[in-house]
Order: structure tokens, then sequence, then C-alpha cells
């Protein structure tokens, strides 16, 4: 079955087609989830969450063929729910003593992750899928879906509004 055919399939309410097109998407879905989470487990946790609550909506999807792009909506909403309801809690013990642990990291992956914390979450979500997962300017409108005929020319603004807002902070 082609993408085409397993959304379709999908919608309708096979299971077997749903978990189908997922495992044909499932390294770019974990890429995202691991972009947003810095974590295997987490994001794998994250996946799974998000395969969820795409199966129970799934039948709501009135364009088969859209299906990616709202996984991918779903995934980053999962991601970013979880990272705010970590803020809202204290850590567990276990949790800092994790945290402290001696790891070995990349300054330039310090940076990186330094800098993106500092933009706001509307110009982070472009330049993580543009840069952590490969997506084009099409792709990541069509994924954060602004709902709005140019949602393009959105997208391509925040990219360089982003990009530019990280040149003058070096």
């Amino acid at each position: 079955m082609t993408e085409q055919e397993l959304a379709a399939a999908a919608c309708a309410g096979d299971e077997e087609a749903f978990f189908s097109f997922l495992s044909v998407h499932k390294r770019k879905l974990y890429g995202i989830a691991y972009s947003y989470m810095h974590n295997e487990s987490d994001a794998l946790d994250m996946l799974q969450e998000g395969a969820y609550k795409g199966w129970l909506k799934c039948h709501t999807l009135k364009d088969p063929a859209a299906m990616l792009p709202w996984l991918i909506r779903i995934l980053i909403r999962c991601c970013i729910e979880e990272i705010r309801r970590r803020k809202r809690r204290p850590p567990i013990v276990m949790e800092q003593a994790y945290r402290n642990s001696p790891e070995m990291v990349s300054v330039a992956k310090l940076d990186m992750e330094h800098a993106l914390n500092r933009l706001k979450p509307k110009y982070r979500h472009v330049i993580i899928l543009r840069y952590y997962n490969d997506m084009t300017i099409p792709e990541i409108a069509k994924a954060l879906g602004e709902g709005r005929r140019n949602s393009e020319d959105v997208a391509a603004s925040r990219f360089e509004t982003a990009s530019r807002q990280n040149k003058l902070r070096r």
C-alpha cells in the first residue's frame, strides 16, 4: 500500500494501516520528539503518547493526505505539554542525581541548546524542525498548521527572524 492508501485506511479505522503508516515515518517522528525532549526514553514516551492521541482522533481527519503533518503537530503538542508539566512539578531526587552525573557533551551542542532556549517558542519550533529534522519551509508550515492561507510565509518569516536573532546574540 502507498502512504496515501495507508492514511486513508487508517482514517477509516484500520488499526494495522495506522501502525504501518507510523512505521514508515518512525525515524522522522522520533527525531522530532528527541529534538524537543533531549532524551531517548522521553522521546519514545512522547512518540507513544502522540501515536495514541493520533489513533483516537484519526477518524476526525478530513484529508488523509495531511496525516503526517497532523501527526507531527500532535507530537509537538505532546512534547510541549510534557515540558510544561515538568516545569510545574519539583524534581525527584533521582532525577537530580542523574542530571548531575558527568556526561560528555560538546560545547557546540551546549551553545546550540542555549541559543534555542533564548528564542520564543514560535521561533524555536521552526528552527528545530528545519535544522534538527531537515524539513522544508512548506513542510514546516503544514506541520505547525497555522491555519492561515499564507502559513508558508509565516513559517519563512519566523525562520528568518529566529536566524537573525541568533546571529545578533553571538
